[in-house]
């Protein structure tokens, strides 16, 4: 009898879903009050592990992960070595006397929250001041508080921001006040459908997919609204590429080169993978709606501004922009301002580049990055906040996420020729902002500038 008890309470524990959850408590047999230096070595690695896997969650890159684990090591006294990639992570931990421990841990998705990777980068700090004098209790809360803490801000303050980030893209792209408002619209309502979704666990293509369709119909539907009531030019239908941009992974996009920089291959292969998958997704179905309504890419009915007006609202709308992706990646409102103010003067910059200087696009995107990494660094030594917090929400407005759109268009409709220009022009720039912030990186950062320091 009391064998099928202990059958039936390990059986509760057992994780049921696919990727199935980690019980780390089971991993602990020391009491609470043990502090976490004289715990066992399997004790010390899983700590490590874990602490790993919450960074992973974020959306940081490899660079970022290992050096977290590295440092919850060596106050531990243990050597750790891990090979990581974008959801999963092998690592081993050694000890004296020949001793070693090692895992393999996944996560079920992936995603960046901002937020919670400012609490973990404070917690890794924290215990490496204190020289490992926490107790494992002290530890197993703190950790337990911030892998609990809730998606920072409800879905329909997700859509409202998806909406602000994509109106401005649109303006940056030569839209008028009738390409924001629907953009505004559209971006909200398929950003909104998409965060339901993801709340819900529904797989990746499908909540993509969705919505990128909802935003696209949304554009379609005010659109046609405000046609009706001011008869409107039908040029400004080509705008309706704008409300699907909330949709551009730039974290991984981003990442990726970051990771490629430092030979971290594995975690760089994988997250721009990822982030061509996501692209190929919304640019295949924002193809597919187009043909449904009828709809194609073309030129915008053009704004006439004055330089220093245009230069104005170029910085204004930039604000906007990284502001609205910002709070899309759970950063806190100061978090999200400062990378505002940043990606306002990096963005405008770019665009000032290229329409003034007659700068080719992608040199200007790599100087734009390249300033917006030297500011971030300048102003991260003064609020603690996480480098690439500041540094990927304010080039993410730089990617040029209409370029590839309109590539898989001409692909779609066989116009080779066409599709292959676009894609090319998107590439060129891709490449270039993650190497200036690869080079501001360098200039700023001495642990960075070294293979292995």
């Amino acid at each position: 009898m009391t064998e099928s008890n202990n059958n039936s309470e390990v059986k509760q524990h057992i994780s049921h879903h696919h990727h199935m959850r980690i019980d780390w408590e089971s991993f602990f047999k020391s009491s609470d009050d043990t502090l976490a230096k004289d715990v066992t070595l399997v004790e010390k690695a899983s700590l490590v592990g874990r602490v790993g896997m919450m960074m992973l969650s974020c959306g940081t890159g490899a660079w970022r992960v290992r050096e977290s684990m590295d440092t919850i090591a060596r106050v531990l006294g243990i050597t750790c070595s891990a090979d990581i990639g974008l959801v999963s992570i092998e690592y081993t931990c050694f000890a004296s006397e020949n001793e070693s421990y090692s895992q393999a841990l996944t996560l079920p998705s992936t995603g960046v929250n901002m937020t919670k990777l400012y609490e973990m980068e404070r917690f890794v700090k924290q215990f490496k001041k204190g020289h490992g004098h926490w107790t494992l209790g002290q530890i197993k809360h703190r950790l337990d508080e911030i892998e609990h803490m809730k998606t920072t801000y409800p879905t329909w303050v997700i859509g409202l921001a998806a909406g602000l980030a994509c109106a401005g893209f649109i303006f940056l792209l030569g839209g008028g006040w009738p390409e924001i408002i629907c953009t505004f619209f559209g971006a909200s309502a398929g950003a909104y459908a998409r965060a339901e979704l993801a709340k819900r666990k529904i797989t990746l293509v499908a909540k993509i997919a969705t919505g990128v369709a909802v935003a696209c119909f949304a554009y379609f539907l005010i659109f046609m609204i405000l046609q009706k009531a001011f008869r409107l030019n039908p040029d400004h239908a080509y705008g309706y590429i704008g409300a699907m941009l909330f949709v551009i992974p730039g974290f991984p996009f981003i990442t990726s080169g970051l990771d490629m920089s430092k030979l971290d291959m594995r975690s760089g292969l994988e997250r721009l993978a990822f982030a061509i998958l996501v692209i190929s997704i919304a640019t295949t179905v924002g193809w597919g709606v187009a043909m449904l309504l009828q709809l194609k890419p073309g030129m915008m009915p053009k704004l006439d501004f004055s330089v220093l007006s245009l230069t104005l609202f170029r910085a204004i709308a930039s604000f906007c922009g990284v502001f609205g992706f910002s709070i899309m990646f759970n950063s806190r409102l100061s978090m999200a301002t400062m990378a505002a103010v940043i990606g306002a003067i990096a963005n405008t910059t770019r665009l000032s580049l290229v329409d003034f200087a007659l700068m080719p696009p992608a040199l200007a995107a790599f100087l734009g990055a390249l300033l917006a990494g030297l500011l971030a660094s300048f102003i991260r030594l003064r609020v603690g906040f996480p480098r690439i917090s500041l540094t990927v929400p304010s080039i993410v407005i730089m990617v040029p996420g209409l370029y590839m759109y309109r590539a898989v268009y001409h692909f779609g409709i066989t116009d080779i020729n066409v599709g292959a220009y676009w894609i090319i022009a998107a590439l060129m720039i891709v490449l270039a902002l993650p190497m200036g912030l690869l080079a501001a990186r360098i200039m700023t950062d001495p642990k960075w500038r070294h293979s292995n320091r």
